[in-house]
């Protein structure tokens, strides 16, 4: 009981962080994050930006437009907003997600940041629009059930070409893809350095326990060698904290990639 007199139990911090669904392959589902996002106010996959901003700002300018795929109720735009990037859209499949992101911006003040309901494999948006094109954590839902890592099943690497694509499409022919992810550096490689794409590919890594990925491809930047076998890339080892154990990415990543 609360010192109010309220007999409901006060919610727990792991109450809280109740989100998380039985089985990853309700990442999948559309329903689960329309379900999700009702109710929870903010979640930041592969930790906030603070942690890779160093990483992210040098290829920013202020007159630069910005795409976010999938930015659920991420601060990411409000991050880049607040560094002088008032040139953004963001995208996310859920109406309710945009519905509550497109609030909560015009609540801060935010109104030049477009928040907009669109599908990744179908980018709603002319040819060669954005100077850069970011994703954290976004494609990685669609490598939640798709089988062995080294092996997609077609469906996945299909979904993940579609989504590349449309990406290459709507880049300038200088710009930027960032990719933010779980991925490995041996399972994203074959994706990236599709023949499909002018992109070069290069690659970071980021955070203390788990060491996230900050990959970046420059379009029209490929060099000849690109494209060659995916081989195995020895990591930095890994040392959880006790805040990554108790955090989602932790239940997400061990279903994505090889630990």
């Amino acid at each position: 009981m609360d010192p109010n007199g309220d007999s409901s139990p006060i919610p727990t911090e792991t109450q809280k962080r109740s989100f998380a669904p039985s089985t990853v392959s309700a990442y999948l589902d559309p329903h689960y994050w329309d379900e999700r996002f009702s109710d929870e106010e903010h979640y930041e996959w592969l930790k906030d930006y603070s942690h890779f901003s160093h990483l992210i700002q040098p290829h920013l300018q202020p007159n630069y437009s910005v795409l976010e795929i999938g930015c659920g109720n991420s601060q990411l735009s409000e991050e880049l907003y607040k560094g002088g990037i008032t040139e953004i859209t963001c995208i996310d499949l859920s109406a309710i997600a945009v519905e509550k992101m497109q609030k909560r911006l015009l609540s801060k003040g935010y109104k030049e940041i477009k928040v907009l309901e669109a599908d990744m494999l179908d980018l709603p948006f002319s040819n060669e629009c954005f100077d850069v094109v970011i994703e954290k954590g976004t494609m990685d839902v669609l490598f939640v059930d798709s089988g062995d890592p080294w092996n997609p099943l077609p469906e996945t690497v299909n979904k993940a070409m579609a989504t590349l694509q449309g990406v290459h499409r709507v880049l300038k022919p200088d710009g930027v893809f960032i990719s933010i992810s779980f991925g490995q550096p041996h399972f994203r490689r074959p994706l990236f350095e599709a023949p499909d794409f002018t992109w070069s590919f290069e690659w970071s890594t980021f955070g203390d326990g788990f060491h996230y990925f900050f990959y970046l491809l420059k379009k029209g930047r490929r060099t000849s060698n690109g494209g060659g076998p995916s081989q195995r890339i020895e990591m930095p080892s890994m040392s959880l904290f006790q805040d990554e154990l108790e955090s989602e990415d932790y239940i997400f990543r061990t279903n994505i990639d090889e630990m």
